[in-house]
């Protein structure tokens, strides 16, 4: 086992499956212990018995659109390791393929409220609590390609995402000196439940010098870098992990 972070305490939002899955179980082989996250606790709770030594680890149930929500989950994190989260990856989000055109404002709100509140909620909170202690700490939101070329049949998932990356700059530049780092990632196609059932792949595929999805495990490997001391020198980065879209 590799010791990147250790035994620091790592937050994932949407750790019940993709790239949060893969996260988790990365951050885990580096050394640090996890809190899976997710709206679906079942699904957070299966994470959690897929990690070795699943007791040193904890699920929890997070709606990342409800501070009351957040604050619960947070309070049970900080009961069990008696301190709160030092790492935080922001990787809850939803997806709906719909034309600007017929998007209806419930479909609208949703990616909004999880895709970029949902970001600055969760990281709003664990960032008081690194502050009042004066302790340093890491955060690393998911983007999308979606955010940074703006893609057909998702304007508003393209918006959320935009905005996922403009608040990974102003929070960095708000907190490095704090010693808080925060950076983004841009993932591509990548193979999760999220767009598995999608015409996604036809669409971007084509335009991906790999030719190929990626996939969680590829992606969380970024995420983890971003969240260690190997990165101590990226602040309000957001890197790209698409397989070379647009190459």
């Amino acid at each position: 086992m590799s010791s990147n972070f250790g035994g620091k305490v790592a937050l994932v939002t949407g750790g019940g499956g993709g790239i949060g899955r893969a996260l988790c179980q990365v951050l885990v082989r580096d050394g640090a212990k996890v809190v899976a996250a997710d709206r679906n606790f079942q699904t957070a709770q299966e994470t959690v018995s897929l990690l070795p030594n699943p007791g040193d680890h904890l699920a929890v149930s997070m709606d990342v659109t409800s501070n009351e929500s957040i604050d619960s989950a947070i309070k049970a994190i900080t009961e069990k390791y008696q301190t709160p989260p030092s790492l935080v990856a922001n990787c809850a989000g939803v997806l709906e393929m719909a034309p600007s055109w017929e998007l209806d404002e419930k479909t609208f709100a949703n990616a909004s409220d999880v895709n970029f509140k949902g970001t600055f909620y969760v990281s709003q909170a664990v960032i008081k609590l690194l502050l009042k202690q004066q302790a340093p700490g890491a955060v690393v939101n998911i983007a999308s390609i979606a955010g940074g070329y703006g893609l057909r049949d998702l304007s508003h998932y393209s918006g959320s995402k935009g905005a996922v990356m403009s608040l990974t700059k102003a929070m960095a530049g708000e907190l490095a000196k704090k010693g808080i780092r925060v950076n983004c990632v841009l993932p591509g196609l990548i193979d999760t439940p999220l767009v598995r059932d999608t015409p996604l792949a036809d669409s971007i595929i084509p335009f991906t010098a790999l030719g190929r999805k990626g996939q969680p495990g590829e992606v969380a490997e970024v995420l983890a870098f971003l969240l260690s001391e190997k990165s101590s020198y990226m602040v309000g980065s957001c890197v790209e992990v698409t397989g070379g879209y647009t190459m």
